[in-house]
């Protein structure tokens, strides 16, 4: 049972790939994937070797035919000889052949529950009967249990990994495009396992989507827990994009799970060379597990908070704050006008940063009743002055642990303030989770923003940008945050730290500022130079607000993934490109040197900005 204020790694078994065992105590354990041909040998090898020698603890390669599965063992052998003992991965999607060969090279086997069994993703709603469902089930335990009985023969471990972009007809068709689906695609073969006693597992369930890969990846657990399953959980966005978007959407997703205890294996999926993640994933989550240990928080969960299954909390709205409103960025800092805007700038007492036109947060004792969007903020020991100030908004900051009958009954009789939750303790989720719990309990309905402070350089963007996005990563998800205040103790330049606040803002989907790149790391399948066709495509799309573009190297995700986006593109053979309108295919098998320009065409005719 997930703990909801403090901090304990989820208990699960002990699954064997190879020489590098995950879950039960063993630490979390980071991996990537190479984007070679798996026919490659040489190719492979070398990069496989750079992402071990960049900390890489296993290394998958896509298997999307025999040849390749059967080259494994070539592979394999060369890293053994050069003295790499990391286990291998292999990724099949289509052919549960391709699987069967792959399990006697690789020490673990990734099928996709989407496509071994059942065809590719159509998205053709197919009516069955109970008799006609429990009937394909048969059919999937008996081809799954012959792979299983090879792998258990081979000592290889097996992940069952779920994409939301690769759903099968037959589990959309019954459940829908829903993270009840997603667990239950997931749920047919770990059954299967459960009855043949293979035990070497490991699950995931990843979305471009991170609320829907956060809460399906929380449904999981809850259902696995119902049937007395306990199998490790690997974690990732998948599409996350590159460079700093990239990194902010996957610290929110993966963040938000592994603030909660939840994961043993990760990998951040980057438009990038796949050495590059790693140093990601490893900061990631040293951050995280480091409040292992910490000191106890006390707290009840309210009777109106679901886990499972969030809403936003219902507030009342305090000006622009809370109510239906997207959520407000606050900032300490005043950013150039090149970037977007926060929605308040607290100035302390340095009334000399005011200029007209911005909205401000001053301290309360040099606010001034005549002075225009300005409004008073108030440490917790000023609550007797919050009464008597006549300001229209008022911001209160609450620790949690201070004495809760004097802020609640200030929030009941001030709606005009709006609560600033602040924590300074190990794991600050567990405390800031905690206050808006005991607000929920009281029924206070006065809007929440959170403040998180750090301390980095400009030297350390990154590492600020990964820690306040998976700090924020379960408040968002949890329908709790109404604005979020990022403070940083350093030379941070504050267009970094406002553009990080609407990057994570956006990764939640909970404010659209930019456009949104869903694209895939690439693998082996890739049909096309992915990394230039990205820069080309940001380049001339950039300014379109709102806008989402998926950008796929190959068709095994792509038009699930895309049908969350505006517009794909998508490899659809070598040199030739398809792009899609949501779910439909509008044009098949262009020469990719005129792919990009034909996608602009297709979003300008559709009224693209």
């Amino acid at each position: 049972m997930i703990d909801l204020f403090n901090y304990k790694r989820r208990e699960a078994t002990v699954t064997h790939v190879g020489n590098t065992p995950m879950g039960g105590d063993n630490p979390v354990r980071i991996q990537s994937m190479t984007t070679t041909s798996t026919t490659d040998t040489d190719a492979s090898v070398a990069q496989t070797e750079r992402i071990v020698d960049a900390g890489g603890e296993y290394v998958r390669l896509t298997t999307q035919g025999v040849r390749e599965a059967e080259n494994l063992k070539n592979i394999n052998a060369r890293l053994r000889a050069d003295g790499y003992q990391t286990p291998l991965v292999a990724d099949v999607h289509f052919n549960p052949n391709v699987a069967d060969v792959a399990a006697l090279y690789a020490e673990k086997v990734r099928i996709n529950p989407g496509n071994y069994i059942d065809p590719a993703r159509t998205f053709k709603h197919i009516d069955y009967t109970d008799e006609e469902y429990a009937a394909e089930l048969q059919r999937l335990e008996e081809r799954f249990t012959r792979f299983l009985d090879i792998c258990r023969e081979h000592h290889t471990a097996v992940r069952i990994g779920v994409n939301h972009g690769s759903l099968s007809d037959r589990i959309m068709s019954r459940y829908g495009d829903t993270p009840e689906g997603i667990v239950e695609s997931c749920m047919e073969f770990l059954r299967v396992c459960q009855r043949q006693q293979f035990n070497d597992v490991v699950i995931s369930i990843k979305a471009s989507n991170t609320v829907v890969m956060v809460r399906s990846v929380r449904l999981l657990c809850s259902e696995m827990e119902k049937e007395g399953i306990s199998y490790p959980l690997h974690l990732g966005v998948t599409e996350a994009g590159e460079g700093e978007d990239g990194r902010i959407k996957s610290a929110v997703g993966i963040g938000a799970l592994l603030a909660d205890g939840i994961g043993d294996t990760i990998r951040v999926s980057l438009s990038e060379e796949p050495e590059a993640e790693i140093p990601v994933a490893r900061h990631l989550v040293d951050y995280v597990t480091r409040r292992q240990g910490h000191m106890l928080i006390p707290a009840t969960a309210s009777p109106s908070f679901d886990w499972l299954r969030p809403e936003r909390r219902v507030t009342k709205a305090v000006s622009d704050i809370g109510g239906d409103r997207v959520p407000v960025v606050v900032a300490s800092v005043t950013p150039s006008d090149r970037v977007l805007q926060p929605d308040y700038i607290y100035v302390g007492n340095d009334l000399s940063r005011i200029v007209p036109g911005k909205k401000y947060i001053v301290d309360y004792n040099v606010w001034d009743a005549n002075a225009v969007n300005t409004y008073p903020i108030f440490p917790y020991n000023a609550i007797p002055f919050v009464t008597s100030c006549r300001a229209s908004v008022k911001f209160l900051v609450i620790p949690y642990g201070a004495p809760s009958d004097e802020y609640i009954a200030c929030l009941r009789h001030n709606p005009e303030v709006v609560v600033v939750s602040v924590s300074q303790h190990q794991n600050r989720l567990g405390e800031q989770r905690a206050l808006l719990n005991e607000l929920m309990t009281a029924g206070i309905m006065n809007p929440v923003v959170f403040c998180q402070a750090y301390s980095h350089s400009q030297e350390e963007k990154s590492q600020f940008q990964l820690e306040s996005a998976a700090d924020m990563g379960a408040l968002m998800m949890d329908g709790l945050c109404d604005g979020l205040w990022l403070m940083n103790d350093g030379n941070l330049a504050p267009d970094d730290i406002v553009e990080t606040s609407f990057g994570i803002l956006q990764a939640a989907r909970l404010r659209t500022t930019k456009t949104e790149y869903i694209s895939c790391p690439g693998c082996g399948r890739t049909l096309y130079d992915l990394r230039s066709t990205i820069a080309r495509i940001k380049a001339a799309t950039s300014h379109m607000k709102g806008l989402k573009i998926g950008i796929m190297g190959c068709i095994v995700n792509g038009p699930g993934e895309m049908a969350d986006a505006d517009f794909g593109y998508v490899g659809a053979g070598r040199g030739k490109i398809s792009l899609y309108k949501k779910k439909e295919c509008i044009m098949k098998n262009i020469p990719e040197e005129e792919a990009v320009e034909r996608l602009l065409e297709l979003i300008n005719n559709e009224g693209g900005e």
